[in-house]
């Protein structure tokens, strides 16, 4: 179940239990400051607030070092959450970790996905191969329909 993962952030170590009694948005990204990868964190923290009025928590998820993230976080003042998932065992958990082709070649990568947790680690809703554009209000406008 999600909510015995441990996640690696920034502040520390810990579980989603942190989080009792809201939903929990956990998006996963390929790289740092990338351009794709960037332009979704940034819309993520963009909207922040109306997650918040939601009673949702925004976490982003890499394979990336928490030394990346902190300066990611910086040069795009950015107030989500990142996660450094360093062993991708919490990537492999939610099926993200895949076989990817790019330019002919293959290679293991992370797909773009999101998912929407209950604050029992429980999926409520879940977007795979996403395409970053407009994919914070989506995301958005699915916890609202949640909601109801």
């Amino acid at each position: 179940m999600a909510c015995n993962l441990k996640f690696n952030g920034i502040d520390g170590e810990f579980s989603l239990d942190k989080f009792k009694g809201k939903k929990i948005v956990l998006y996963f990204y390929p790289k740092d400051n990338t351009s794709g990868c960037t332009l979704e964190a940034i819309q993520f923290s963009e909207l922040k607030d109306e997650f918040e009025k939601l009673d949702a928590v925004i976490i982003g998820i890499s394979k990336d070092s928490l030394v990346s993230h902190k300066k990611f976080i910086e040069k795009h003042n950015l107030t989500v959450e990142l996660v450094s998932d360093e062993d991708i065992s919490i990537q492999k958990y939610f099926d993200v970790w895949k076989l990817k082709k790019m330019y002919g070649k293959e290679y293991m990568g992370t797909v773009r996905s999101t998912f929407i947790l209950d604050d029992k680690g429980n999926i409520l809703k879940e977007f795979r191969n996403v395409k970053v554009k407009d994919h914070a209000i989506k995301v958005l406008e699915a916890l609202k329909e949640l909601q109801c």
